[in-house]
């Protein structure tokens, strides 16, 4: 029987158009360190509960790595084609629950995608966000040694094991590569998932292009839940917050500080692996309207952001869908980025923002010297910026677009595993 899953009239939901309630079974192995995937995750299931969906979890997290033995650790690694654990557990709920779908966020590395298999065998159709380039990339960022790298892509993984990609490891590396390339021999990408969510169309291309089926990958970007509302001053500072490490660019950030020729606040919000490295860069250049904040709670960031002027996004890699770009858009803050890849696309030059050549701190520079000299016309960007999250980055929006992609994936679904009748 076909599940329910035509859409019905609501008064609540947006156009007046919601899907029926389902089952749905979310999973996510979050990292060490909290991250942008974690708070999309959150949000998400927050936000199907809201609409009435039933909503189970199965999680884990690379945190266990730290109580394991160094034997256990080598299985733990070996486990990243195939955990077992996991498969059980995952095998386990879908015969209990029975939910309508699975919902993917991360696998790696406790969880493996071995859990596809248990979906598959139990017939319920399964969604993975792409939340980064880890499918074609060992080390995800597509960034190596300072400058963007497809080789994986474009020719085949044992170049990022040449390279040692992934933490600057060749036997790192080499699990992860051959995790990938199992998995890419047995279908499992292109088969034992329905759908993928993409979160911009650069991203979708630059999938589609490594091999996943073009009909399957869906564009669907993050949100920003609850309306941080828009900021009512035109703002004091101009603001970084992120990860302190090198694809983000924030090597660029310091060193385009040294060629203003306007005087500009900077707070630095976040922390990292190069903090100590730019504390004494910007100490040894005297740069004292730089202040590093350190790693402040998502209140606190969003408060910084209201005082901005505007927001810099320097990062030198492709970026997934930097969440700090929709939180800007929220509180009303025009936004510098980088001119690639999905930045350039979220960015609109001239209206929600400025762009500025990714890794060149002049250009950098002479953009912020602009816009820090040319406050009505930031005040008119950070007004377009606004209006774009009202129109693309709400939650709304968001549950219309996520529940039409599940939707078209139960559809799919049941087409396909409907039996033959003679």
């Amino acid at each position: 029987m076909l599940p329910t899953l035509l859409p019905i009239r609501s008064e609540n939901s947006p156009g007046g158009v919601s899907p029926a309630a389902l089952k749905i079974l979310l999973v996510h192995n979050s990292y060490q360190q909290p991250g942008g995937e974690d708070v999309v995750f959150e949000q998400e299931r927050q936000l199907l509960e809201r609409q009435g969906n039933r909503i189970i979890t199965y999680t884990r997290s690379n945190r266990e790595l730290k109580s394991l033995s160094a034997l256990d650790r080598l299985v733990a690694v070996g486990n990243l084609v195939s955990a077992g654990n996991s498969k059980r557990e995952i095998a386990r709920i879908l015969r209990t629950e029975r939910p309508d779908l699975v919902h993917v966020h991360n696998t790696f590395m406790m969880i493996s995608p071995s859990i596809y298999e248990a979906c598959q065998d139990a017939q319920i159709p399964v969604v993975q966000t792409l939340h980064n380039y880890r499918l074609f990339c060992p080390a995800m960022f597509c960034f190596r040694d300072g400058h963007i790298c497809e080789e994986c892509r474009e020719h085949n993984l044992l170049h990022g094991v040449w390279h040692g990609c992934y933490r600057n490891s060749l036997s790192a590396t080499a699990a992860v590569a051959l995790m990938l390339q199992v998995h890419r021999s047995r279908g499992t990408w292109t088969e034992a998932i329905s759908g993928y969510i993409a979160l911009t169309e650069f991203s979708r291309n630059k999938f589609i292009e490594a091999g996943l089926p073009a009909q399957k990958v869906h564009t669907k970007p993050n949100f920003v839940d609850p309306d941080p509302g828009e900021r009512n001053a035109s703002g004091k500072y101009a603001l970084f917050a992120g990860r302190l490490s090198p694809e983000k660019g924030v090597s660029t950030l310091v060193a385009a500080w040294k060629k203003l020729t306007a005087e500009v606040p900077l707070l630095i919000v976040g922390d990292g692996p190069m903090r100590q490295e730019l504390e004494a860069e910007v100490a040894k250049s005297d740069l004292r309207q730089v202040a590093f904040l350190g790693r402040l709670g998502a209140s606190e960031t969003r408060a910084a952001m209201k005082e901005a002027a505007f927001l810099i996004v320097p990062s030198v890699w492709y970026e997934g869908f930097p969440m700090v770009i929709a939180e800007g858009f929220a509180s009303g803050v025009p936004v510098l980025g980088s001119r690639l890849g999905s930045i350039q696309e979220v960015v609109t030059n001239g209206r929600t923002g400025i762009h500025f050549t990714a890794g060149n701190p002049s250009d950098l520079a002479e953009k912020v010297d602009w816009a820090w000299n040319h406050p009505s016309e930031l005040r008119s960007m950070g007004r377009e910026a606004r209006l774009e999250y009202e129109n693309r980055y709400t939650a709304e929006r968001n549950y219309s677009l996520l529940t039409d992609i599940y939707a078209r994936v139960l559809r799919q679904n049941a087409l396909s595993v409907r039996p033959c009748i003679h």
